[in-house]
């Protein structure tokens, strides 16, 4: 399959496996609200097994990622979208939602779901909206999984 590759002011968005760095990926991660404290195993681990996408600065170095859990055709869950402090601000989560939902293998999806505690503006501009029937929805949520103890 062909890598993606996007690209405003110098940034770079891309699904080449090359292109992610998993330790600065653990190092935002860890300190998210979402997975405090994960281990570099399951970030690593999660990378390989989602379409992942890393966001270079202009000097190439990580400074961003986000993934879908997906099958591209029927489904997928947003998840990871995280920037680093020193490069938010400058409109690059906006860029990257705009970028990645103009994705045909997204845009054929019948459901994309995502979990988000704090950026509920930045997805509703994609069509995002509380479940529609939150009484079919289940989960089993385990939110202290990488908490030492």
């Amino acid at each position: 399959m062909k890598t993606l590759e996007y690209e405003t002011n110098g940034y770079r968005l891309t699904d080449d496996n090359c292109a992610f760095d998993a330790r600065a990926a653990w190092q935002l991660l860890t300190r998210s609200y979402w997975s405090p404290g994960v281990p570099l195993e399951t970030v690593q681990k999660a990378a390989q097994n989602s379409w992942t996408f890393s966001l270079l600065s202009p000097d190439n170095n990580f400074v961003g990622m986000t993934r879908f859990v997906t099958d591209k055709a029927s489904f997928a869950y947003l998840a990871d979208v995280i920037i680093d402090q020193d490069h938010r601000g400058f409109g690059l989560g906006k860029w990257m939602m705009d970028t990645l939902h103009a994705l045909p293998e997204i845009q054929a999806c019948r459901r994309v779901m995502l979990m988000t505690a704090d950026a509920q503006t930045l997805y509703a501009r994609h069509g995002y909206r509380p479940l529609a029937a939150p009484e079919r929805a289940m989960e089993i949520h385990r939110p202290d999984i990488y908490r030492a103890g």
